[in-house]
């Protein structure tokens, strides 16, 4: 008895079959050229980061753009894909460039957010060694001090601080470091002198000063140390009351604030004795944010 279904069997075409030079495909990947001396085996990111330097063209990237993302990291405090992201940039922007640069200090400051300040020290040397006079040099070098500072090198700290105010003297931030060095040097008047250039070009906070008030104590000037140091509390209520304005909606109420410091975040060391029984703030030096942030 025959079977119906052999009967209906379908025949499917044959085709017409491939050319001699038809490359066979396989899901086998590529043969990737690396050195195994140089690259770690075990680090995930190392075929990442060749698979785009080969399939890539540094052409097609747009760097500017490749930064704005890492900027939108640091943003929302998402500081290690902010470092991953600018050190992509300064990998895909043209050697020694401006844009390379700026990836540089940026990748600093999100490694300073981090409190790695070795990390932070090292991107920001290179993008001194870049270029030392460009439009970026004056925030490495001002950050570089910060980073240096942190990491318990105060003498080198102070020479990065110095060059960023010699780079670019309308850097009041780079101003309110210097004088915070000096303080820690036993400099006090010149440290004034720093402080008022910072407050001159538009630095006016609590902190700034705090660290005049504390030069001025030092060098014997206790009125005007005084009357520095309220104006200080001053700001830093009126701040204080705006942050929780913005926040709620509404004014404080009555009684004032519950406490007195520093930035969120603040990384600085605790301030010498006070005056009367006013609460210290934290003292703490400035490290500049990323560029163009």
């Amino acid at each position: 008895m025959t079977d119906k279904r052999d009967d209906d069997r379908h025949e499917f075409s044959a085709g017409q079959g491939v050319d001699a030079e038809y490359e066979e495909f396989t899901l086998d990947p590529e043969e990737i050229d690396a050195d195994p001396n140089t690259v770690d085996p075990v680090d995930s990111r190392v075929l990442t980061d060749i698979m785009d330097k080969r399939n890539v063209e540094s052409d097609a990237i747009d760097v500017e753009r490749l930064i704005d993302v890492g900027l939108s990291y640091m943003g929302i405090n998402r500081f290690e894909e902010a470092t991953e992201t600018f050190e992509r940039a300064a990998s895909f922007a043209d050697e020694d460039s401006l844009e390379a640069q700026e990836a540089w200090v940026n990748k600093g400051a999100a490694h300073a957010e981090l409190e790695e300040y070795d990390q932070a020290i090292g991107a920001y040397e290179e993008a001194l060694r870049i270029d030392g006079d460009s439009e970026h040099a004056a925030t490495a070098e001002t950050n570089l001090a910060y980073a240096l500072w942190e990491s318990g090198q105060g003498e080198q700290a102070l020479e990065h601080a110095e060059r960023a105010v010699e780079i670019d003297p309308r850097f009041a931030e780079a101003w309110y470091n210097r004088g915070f060095l000096l303080v820690e040097r036993g400099l006090a008047e010149d440290a004034v002198s720093c402080f008022d250039n910072a407050i001159r070009l538009g630095y006016r906070s609590g902190d700034v000063l705090e660290e005049k008030a504390r030069a001025l104590e030092e060098a014997g000037e206790h009125e005007q140390a005084e009357e520095v140091a309220d104006r200080a509390e001053e700001l830093r209520r009126e701040a204080e009351e705006q942050m929780v304005e913005e926040q709620t909606g509404q004014a404080p109420g009555p009684g004032g604030q519950a406490r007195q410091g520093g930035r969120p975040g603040a990384g600085g060391q605790p301030g010498a004795g006070g005056r009367g029984a006013r609460e210290e703030p934290e003292r703490e030096l400035q490290g500049e944010g990323p560029e163009g942030f």
